[in-house]
């Protein structure tokens, strides 16, 4: 059996990205919006968004740890957590290139991307 078709691997990758994906959710609702702009985004007057922003992380969280918990059982949430990986990574490379936005942006596309690439490959040896 490859060591990478253990279900252990998978869940482990899953609480990692469910650690990013939390940490980066407290970070956008509890960090002043002055410090967007040292990550070079534009003065953000209102803090809704940014907070909704966070909120949606921590939501996120909450389904990759449902999914790290029984991975062959609920395969479907690592599908889904693989799309939202893919899905980010096509919305943030899109912005980036059609806004010339900051290079934290096409930071978080690629490390979506790997992210969303690393689950599919340990999704596909679990299910060999």
């Amino acid at each position: 059996m490859n060591s990478f078709a253990n279900p252990k691997v998978i869940r482990t990758f899953l609480i990692l990205i469910a650690i990013h994906s939390f940490v980066v959710g407290i970070n956008l609702i509890i960090f002043p919006s002055e410090w967007m702009q040292k990550f070079g985004f534009n003065p953000i007057t209102e803090s809704f968004f940014k907070s909704q922003g966070g909120v949606f992380h921590i939501v996120m969280t909450v389904a990759y740890l449902l999914g790290a918990w029984k991975p062959i059982k609920y395969e479907i949430l690592i599908i889904f957590a693989i799309t939202a990986k893919f899905i980010a990574t096509l919305f943030l490379m899109t912005y980036f290139f059609i806004n010339g936005s900051t290079v934290v942006i096409l930071l978080s596309a690629i490390s979506d991307f790997l992210m969303g690439t690393i689950l599919w490959y340990l999704f596909l040896k679990l299910k060999t």
